[in-house]
């Protein structure tokens, strides 16, 4: 398993001679990245060729839970200590996250792989010289302003997921609202709403992974 530390140097972009599509998948602490990225593991594993690479600042927490779940074969999995905010990793200097996916590329040559950032705030987003397309999870608990304060993050990606559902009458918020703050503030971007948990077969979120996948190909 080919853990990696965040080290210095210039981040690069890198000359693409791969068919695989990089997704990164981003959000604040606790949101779900970690559950997504399982579940689309889960559904996707058995017709696409697959690959994942985890952010912790010190640790390969999120890398060995999908490794204990058995999302894909482990060595499909790679963990980036990032030492630093997850921001930085996958956006100012993305040499280890580069490193890994390259590294991945070239061993397995997947049709996909997954780029999970660490726990981040409403700026996060990944820089295109480290994947082609963005995931930002949000989730009810987090509060349901969230949405309509946007951020980079929120209103830039090319996917929004507003996850747990399930738990917005628990905490008092309004999903109609956080719907239609993400469309005011997004520009036409899609945006998803679900629960990882309940809806382990994330169907919505699969389908624009696999049109992405498809879009890929057919350019090819």
């Amino acid at each position: 398993m080919h853990d990696t530390d965040l080290s210095g140097g210039a981040a690069h972009v890198p000359h693409r001679h791969d068919r695989a599509v990089r997704i990164g998948i981003g959000g604040p602490v606790g949101c779900g990245k970690t559950a997504l990225t399982a579940a689309l593991c889960r559904v996707l594993r058995d017709e696409l060729s697959l690959a994942v690479v985890t952010n912790d600042i010190y640790t390969t927490e999120d890398a060995d839970f999908l490794r204990r779940e058995a999302v894909l074969d482990p060595e499909r999995i790679v963990a980036v200590r990032t030492g630093c905010c997850p921001h930085t990793a996958i956006r100012d200097d993305i040499t280890a996250n580069l490193d890994a996916v390259e590294d991945l590329t070239a061993r397995f040559d997947p049709d996909l792989v997954l780029v999970e950032s660490g726990g981040d705030n409403l700026t996060a987003t990944f820089s295109y010289g480290l994947v082609d397309r963005q995931i930002f999870v949000v989730d009810t608990a987090g509060g349901d302003d969230v949405p309509r304060k946007g951020g980079p993050g929120v209103a830039g990606a090319d996917l929004l997921v507003i996850n747990k559902v399930d738990l917005a009458p628990l905490v008092g918020a309004d999903t109609d609202r956080m719907a239609a703050d993400a469309a005011r503030v997004r520009a036409g971007r899609p945006t998803v709403l679900t629960s990882v948990r309940t809806r382990p077969d994330v169907a919505e979120i699969a389908a624009w992974v696999r049109a992405r996948v498809a879009a890929r190909a057919a350019a090819a």
